[in-house]
């Protein structure tokens, strides 16, 4: 391989792409994949604008960087080149490695803003659509975190917490909620929250205040320690 495709594929690790890539190559072929990488860095330079993350402006600038170099190397690039970076393989002990968490979320562009800007901090990251769907996945992923909408069709995120826990009672949840005039769901929320300690974010949220409450929540001294009783 070229040292400038090393350089793609290094590039696109460190942003959380080219997994996400993969699985769209072998689910729909190679054009889904290919326009997945060369248009995802555009959403991922909003969201990382040093505008947007008062108070971690070096942080935001050098990931704006690394988001500039990429796109310089995908148009240098061939199509054929990129598509064979597609057929590689993720080292197993990496993927082990990384603490893992299901978003579930059914609101699609948040759902990838998510997804992407997880896997680019390093974290292993599946997404399910509602409730039901994300009961299902925490049953195969076993997540270390469990990022959670509220309010969804079917089952809610609070019903699906209270199923989950049955099993494991120390699963460590994170809940997002932007509804309004909805007071059992708000009731039960509070209590949830209260009872177990969950931290909840209100939408629209700051992706850096999002990414400081996991890294704390997951970290060594935080309450993401152990995984499940």
């Amino acid at each position: 391989m070229t040292e400038h495709l090393l350089n793609l594929e290094r590039e696109l690790i460190f942003l959380g792409l080219l997994d996400k890539a993969r699985e769209i190559y072998g689910e729909f072929g190679s054009n889904s994949a290919l326009s997945y990488i060369k248009h995802s860095y555009h959403l991922l330079s909003k969201v990382y604008h040093p505008d947007l993350n008062p108070g971690n402006e070096k942080k935001a600038k050098s990931i704006q960087q690394r988001l500039n170099r990429t796109s310089e190397l995908i148009e240098r690039a061939s199509d054929e080149e990129i598509i064979s970076l597609l057929g590689k393989t993720q080292p197993q002990e990496e993927v082990r490695t990384k603490k893992r968490i299901l978003v579930v979320e059914d609101e699609f562009g948040l759902q990838d803003t998510l997804r992407d800007v997880f896997r680019m901090e390093g974290y292993d990251v599946r997404v399910a659509v509602d409730g039901d769907k994300g009961y299902e996945a925490f049953l195969k992923f076993k997540p270390d975190l469990l990022f959670t909408d509220v309010v969804m069709p079917g089952m809610s995120g609070i019903e699906m917490v209270r199923k989950i826990r049955q099993d494991y009672p120390r699963i460590k949840v994170i809940y997002i909620s932007g509804f309004f005039g909805l007071r059992n769901l708000k009731k039960d929320l509070q209590e949830d929250v209260l009872r177990y300690g969950y931290p909840c974010l209100s939408k629209p949220f700051k992706i850096s205040a999002m990414l400081e409450l996991v890294e704390e929540y997951l970290g060594p001294d935080g309450l993401g320690v152990s995984r499940y009783a």
